[in-house]
């Protein structure tokens, strides 16, 4: 029970320690009942066509709740551990996991999150891996200038950032995205130098977003700088993975899922760059079984796409174009629905159609078909330039229509009066 308090300023502690239950929020739901972004919403939740769902009637989202379930800004799964009682003393008393020395030291947990999520998400309009597609390209190290090789590294330290963050939160799905986008910005900016590195991340990344149980330790190794591996470091896998049965207790499975399909993607790439073919190839098709049953839109389908393009390539660099032409098609055809079935995504299908396209070109190329391999490429920038100026054009013409809805519903004694 404790020693009851005595003085008045005592009491008062004690009484502002305790915690109104009638003004704390709603419990959060169960687990299995968080499904994120894999169920269709009935009318856009944001304006433009782009979000109809392909073969069904409904809307996606944007992945917004998906964001929500691996950022949990409403610190969901820390409430079920905890019991809503401890959790709201706890945060009272600002007893929560948050970063307590530095820039961020003032900001609360959830503020802490919010930045952890624009280091994850953001991306600035010049950056080069800007977009939604996840094709990995062989970078040229040699002739780029010192700007753009500021830049990539000025993002990898922001992945670590996050990854730093994300431990300190103690928020494992976070850690894994951090890991997965650590491994992306590592082959931007060192390419096949630094494939080793990159594999390491992704691995990890794999862990955590497992069943079985991971090093904390080891993790925060990535964190730095310039991370070195101790050769007689002990393993000390302790933390449960984000689909371990301990861990679905507190959080939905589909945050796992979401985590997996990152870091597996990542791993592909990584592979790729180191030229294991044949390992990259079986990593990129672990994909496919966590994406069966997810909405045909044009967020998911770039996911699809982007793995049929990466397979496709791992056969190209291997000599067999036919094997690879079979995924560029199935890649452009994701694209070609987009662009037939009324309330897709034209932009997005058209941009899937040139990337599968280009892709094809440079398989044509690899086989010694250069003629072939000429041809497809001058459609591609023909194609190019066309569909970015209808786009631009359509641009241009919605907004004319919004500033034109827009001036109709001005109060005309107010305009008189301007």
């Amino acid at each position: 029970m404790g020693k009851k308090a005595k003085s008045n300023a005592g009491k008062k502690k004690a009484l502002d320690r305790k915690i109104d239950k009638s003004t704390l929020p709603p419990p959060p739901p169960r687990p299995e009942d968080e499904v994120g972004s894999a169920k269709p919403l009935d009318k856009p939740a944001l304006p433009g066509t782009g979000f109809k769902v392909l073969g069904e009637e409904g809307y996606d989202d944007g992945g917004v709740a998906d964001l929500s379930l691996l950022i949990d800004l409403e610190d969901s799964v820390q409430r079920r551990k905890r019991g809503e009682n401890e959790y709201f003393t706890a945060l009272k008393a600002d007893l929560l996991p948050r970063a307590t020395r530095g820039p961020m030291a003032k900001m609360t947990r959830r503020e802490q999150k919010v930045s952890l999520a624009q280091l994850l998400f953001s991306e600035d309009d010049d950056c080069e891996d800007k977009g939604p597609s996840e094709v990995y390209v062989d970078q040229n190290m040699v002739d780029e200038d010192d700007a753009t090789m500021k830049h990539r590294a000025d993002r990898l330290a922001q992945a670590r950032a996050a990854l730093r963050l994300s431990l300190l939160l103690r928020e494992p799905a976070c850690a894994s995205l951090s890991l997965s986008e650590l491994c992306k910005r590592k082959l931007t900016q060192a390419g096949k130098e630094g494939a080793e590195e990159a594999l390491r991340c992704a691995d990890k990344a794999i862990e955590i977003a497992g069943p079985g149980f991971w090093d904390s330790d080891e993790v925060q190794l990535e964190a730095e700088d310039n991370p070195v591996l101790d050769p007689k470091y002990e393993k000390n896998a302790t933390s449960p993975g984000l689909a371990n049965p301990t861990t679905l207790k507190l959080l939905p499975l589909r945050v796992s899922q979401l985590c997996m399909r990152s870091a597996l993607l990542q791993r592909g790439n990584a592979l790729a760059a180191i030229g294991d073919e044949t390992e990259a190839r079986l990593t990129y098709e672990r994909v496919f079984p966590i994406l069966e049953g997810e909405p045909r839109c044009a967020r998911v389908d770039w996911e699809r796409h982007s793995v049929h393009v990466n397979i496709g390539n791992t056969h190209a660099r291997t000599g067999d174009f036919d094997k690879a032409d079979s995924h560029y098609k199935i890649a452009e055809e994701l694209g070609s629905d987009h662009i037939s079935e009324k309330g897709g995504s034209e932009d997005d299908g058209r941009a899937m159609i040139l990337c599968a396209r280009r892709a094809r070109s440079f398989a044509l190329k690899k086989v010694g078909r250069m003629d072939e391999a000429k041809a497809l490429m001058g459609e591609v920038i023909k194609q190019k330039v066309a569909d970015d100026a209808a786009s631009a054009k359509r641009k241009e013409e919605e907004a004319a229509k919004a500033a034109e809805a827009g001036g109709a519903g001005e109060d005309p004694a107010a305009e008189a009066t301007a």
